[in-house]
């Protein structure tokens, strides 16, 4: 069969997002679900979308819409690692596999045309795969180019879900097949996309300005002048054009396969108890290591999952602050059953399943020893991670330092060997926090508040009014506490003294929607005679040193 070599098969699993969160923790797709990044609905059901869900809404635009969503956090690296073992046995159907996006799949036609004896056997021996892995409801297109074939591979899931009926025609599933395959014949590619929005090619800057000039399809977008549009709008303007002309140029780059290093055993008769299960996988563990060694690699990053006998999953990421060995795996994997409990504990079901999946894998060569050794950091790792062992994961902690407004909400003790809060663009630590205090931080900060005294002229408190202004300026100050109007009682060695210089106050309003969580407090700072300045805050129990800078 003679096929044209740009000719190009696009697998599309719709909703994907979706669907890798059911999978991984369980959850029935048929109910509404949200997938939420940075406070956006990422992805919806479509039991959500039929209450009114759709993508760039707002949380809680999305909550108003529809009382019953469930929400989760969007995770793009539960959906590479849910979408691997799809991947893995649709290239045992077709070889060759261009990984688009997690859900979306590319391969060239002109091989699998050949073996299954058309391009339409192709595709039904890839929806085939799906349906024998329970992806129910997904969609084929062959077209010229990447481009077109995934246009034309949710064109066929659109026809399918406005003519349900059709689907439903032919005992064998053969029509079934049909409707969930759209076969754009060669060289009418350009014909095929042309009815759709612009949007598709250009980002929103450009398409808002095509719009405005009426330029709406990819068809008007398409008939432009190739050299207007590249003098205009550059080379991406110029690859938008190839690409809503049907010129497009780009060809599916197949995938290397990874090599398998991940390690799954199934116990009969399942085992509960953890001493029995982390000894029956000592084995495995030290394969599982072993086979990276061979090729020169280490484990820095692994996922735990565990399956019980009633059906439940328990399923954990864990670090190392170096590279796993062997003892490490088992400490994780004990370490993730017990939890506070003790290693010869019983379980609440027996364990019939345990897989390991590195998640984190780096060379051999980005951790090798000195020359004369790791010196003093190998021996600190060695009894870190050995009392660790002895102790629990939770035993040894690091301090980081996270998001938040007060100063304790931000020191954070984090488990030897896991991932510190990220403060990366838009993640917890580097979040616009209002009220949060501005670079310069105090060097000493007090685990628990200590009380204090600011009294006026005439010994009394300064006070702080509704509309956030003082009573009067603060002349003493006290640590320890002072009685209002009389002389200030002497804790830790201080009594009242001068107050040198001062600047505030700051409110710090948190959770004010939430009447029975609000809180309100304000910051001020001090400079007492001996010239330590002082960060102070009032509450409504009084006056507190939150820390001082040294």
């Amino acid at each position: 069969m003679n096929v044209e070599p740009g000719r190009t098969i696009v697998l599309w699993c719709p909703d994907w997002p979706i669907r890798a969160v059911c999978r991984d923790l369980g959850l029935d797709a048929d109910t509404p679900i949200a997938l939420i990044d940075h406070g956006l609905v990422f992805a919806c059901s479509a039991a959500a979308r039929a209450s009114g869900v759709m993508r760039g809404l707002k949380l809680r635009e999305a909550q108003l819409r529809c009382p019953e969503l469930a929400v989760h956090e969007y995770d793009v690296e539960l959906d590479v690692r849910v979408f691997e073992p799809v991947v893995r046995q649709v290239e045992q159907t077709v070889p060759g596999v261009q990984v688009v996006r997690p859900g979306t799949l590319a391969m060239r036609a002109r091989g699998p045309a050949r073996y299954y004896g058309s391009e339409s056997a192709a595709a039904s021996a890839l929806l085939a795969t799906l349906e024998a892995l329970g992806l129910e409801g997904s969609g084929v297109g062959i077209a010229d180019g990447p481009f077109a074939a995934e246009q034309a591979a949710r064109a066929a899931r659109a026809a399918r879900a406005a003519k349900p009926s059709a689907a439903a025609r032919g005992a064998d599933g053969g029509a079934d097949m049909g409707a969930r395959v759209e076969i754009v014949e060669p060289g009418a590619s350009a014909a095929f996309i042309a009815p759709l929005p612009v949007a598709l090619v250009t980002d929103q800057r450009t398409c808002t300005l095509l719009n405005r000039l009426g330029v709406r399809t990819l068809g008007e977008f398409a008939a432009l002048p190739e050299a207007d549009v590249r003098r205009r709008f550059g080379a991406a303007g110029a690859f938008a054009h190839d690409r809503a002309a049907g010129r497009e140029q780009a060809r599916v780059l197949a995938r290397t396969p990874p090599p398998e290093f991940e390690v799954e055993q199934h116990f009969e008769p399942p085992l509960d108890r953890i001493d029995q299960l982390a000894f029956a996988f000592r084995v495995g563990a030290e394969g599982f290591i072993q086979r990276m060694r061979d090729v020169r690699l280490v484990c820095t990053g692994l996922r735990v999952e565990i399956d019980d006998e009633r059906g439940g999953r328990s399923s954990r990421s864990w670090l190392h602050p170096r590279w796993f060995t062997p003892a490490d795996v088992i400490d994780r994997v004990r370490w993730q059953l017990q939890g506070a409990g003790m290693a010869d504990a019983g379980l609440a079901s027996p364990i019939v399943r345990l897989r390991v999946i590195p998640e984190r894998i780096d060379s051999t060569g980005n951790h090798e020893e000195g020359l004369w050794g790791g010196g003093p950091d190998e021996r600190v790792h060695h009894g870190l991670t050995r009392v660790q062992s002895m102790l629990g994961h939770d035993a040894v902690v690091t301090a980081s330092v996270g998001g938040g407004r007060m100063l304790a909400d931000r020191q954070v003790l984090v488990p030897w060997g896991d991932r510190p809060p990220e403060r990366g663009a838009g993640r917890e630590g580097d979040a616009p926090w209002p009220g949060s205090l501005p670079a310069l931080a105090p060097a000493s900060v007090f685990r628990e508040r200590r009380p204090v005294a600011l009294l006026d002229a005439r010994g009394a408190d300064v006070a702080i009014d509704a509309r956030g202004v003082i009573s009067a300026v603060p002349e003493r100050f006290a640590v320890g506490g002072a009685t209002s109007g009389g002389p200030a009682r002497r804790t830790d060695g201080f009594g009242a003294r001068p107050v040198r210089a001062w600047a505030g106050p700051w409110p710090v309003v948190e959770r004010w929607w939430d009447p029975a969580a609000a809180k309100r407090v304000h910051r001020f700072q001090i400079v007492d005679d001996d010239g330590c300045a002082w960060l102070l805050v009032r509450d409504g129990d009084g006056w507190w040193a939150e820390a001082r800078y040294d």
